[in-house]
């Protein structure tokens, strides 16, 4: 654990102990994989303003999303089969990010279900809701988010049909895995991540087994959550939802000015710029080079999230910079449960707050809250 020191070693960590066929789930784009990319370089682009001889004590990470309290404006993103890079592990973040002080979203496609994660936590956690063709299996999900005590319902809009993403196709990604002699050889040399799934009951999707009407068994769920997104959704839809949850909604996947406009007049509470980790449009831009065209055109109307290629603190005070009120980190966190659980996403948790509490005194402020464009080096 003293060698990991940066989001970087926890990946080769996770690579080496989770099967290849689930690590390359998390770490894979669409088609040419350019918006992936994307994502993580254009960060690199934004160069910071270093400032010397300016007050560094008493430094403070803490603000809020959406009017809730987080230790930083940090939270853990919706990705399905976490389940899958370790065992019980939407449960394992669930309790890391509570215990650190930021949100955890559970996604609609996870291994754990909504019950299990809350019957595993002591604070409110966030749902991730895809909508599907069955509206009362819809209905169904949002109503067990609220008996869940969830504290925000997270509307994903940009997976209405699934992009392709090779390495998935390749590897004959499912959960639970396939039994040939190619998947059967990638989790002989992954034992510890054999044993860990051995002592658990939780190897598919437990939000819909079960759940779904006409899902019998595991190849029937399989061609279900293939054959469920809805093609069809849009704005109407939404209006529905948000009626229907009553609370606190985020819109995700926002990665247009126009829709920007049409997401902030649903009223909803905040939405998320992101294109899906570079795993739906591959060519589209990445989410920080459209983040202050959209905070220019909606950010007195609606709280501006940002999702997409984060690896570091820096990062994070970048986005903040640039208008975001709150980051979602997904590649991280999963990087750290693959590669030593519970630890590992409390590490990842860790080593995002230390860079991003640095580099902040760095650039000459003590607040995060106080952070903007004034911390950016301008050409």
């Amino acid at each position: 654990m003293s060698t990991v020191l940066e989001i970087a070693d926890l990946k080769r960590l996770a690579q080496r102990r989770v099967p290849k066929m689930f690590f390359d789930y998390a770490d894979s784009g669409a088609w040419t994989e350019s918006t992936y990319r994307a994502n993580e370089s254009d960060f690199a682009k934004i160069k910071l303003r270093q400032r010397v001889l300016v007050d560094m004590t008493d430094r403070s990470l803490a603000s809020t999303m959406i009017g809730q309290n987080v230790a930083m404006p940090v939270a853990l993103s919706p990705t399905g089969l976490a389940g899958m890079q370790h065992a019980d592990g939407e449960i394992l973040a669930a309790q890391a990010a509570a215990e650190f002080g930021v949100p955890f979203t559970l996604s609609t496609m996870s291994i754990c279900s909504i019950e299990d994660v809350a019957k595993a936590t002591k604070k409110p956690f966030w749902f991730q809701l895809y909508v599907m063709k069955d509206r009362d299996f819809v209905r169904n999900l949002i109503e067990r988010a609220k008996a869940a005590g969830c504290s925000a319902l997270v509307l994903t809009l940009d997976l209405q049909i699934l992009g392709q993403r090779h390495k998935d196709l390749r590897n004959g990604l499912s959960a639970p895995p396939k039994f040939t002699p190619k998947h059967i050889w990638q989790m002989m040399t992954r034992p510890q991540w054999c044993l860990g799934m051995m002592g658990t009951q939780r190897r598919t999707f437990r939000n819909i087994a079960g759940h779904a009407k006409g899902v019998s068994d595991l190849s029937s769920l399989s061609s279900w959550t293939a054959e469920q997104f809805d093609p069809k959704l849009n704005w109407d839809d939404v209006e529905w939802i948000k009626n229907l949850w009553g609370g606190p909604l985020i819109l995700k996947g926002i990665l247009d000015e126009e829709d920007a406009l049409m997401a902030a007049k649903t009223g909803a509470d905040a939405i998320i710029v992101s294109n899906h980790g570079g795993r739906q449009l591959d060519g589209a831009p990445s989410s920080i080079s459209m983040l202050p065209r959209i905070v220019d055109t909606v950010g007195d109307k609606v709280e501006i999230h940002l999702d997409g290629g984060i690896r570091s603190g820096q990062d994070v005070l970048k986005a903040v910079a640039l208008g975001a009120k709150g980051t979602y980190i997904g590649r991280p966190f999963l990087y750290g449960l693959g590669a030593m659980g519970k630890a590992g996403v409390t590490k990842a948790l860790e080593i995002i707050a230390r860079e991003a509490d640095v580099t902040m005194a760095l650039c000459g402020k003590r607040r995060i809250t106080d952070v903007d464009a004034s911390i950016l080096h301008k050409d």
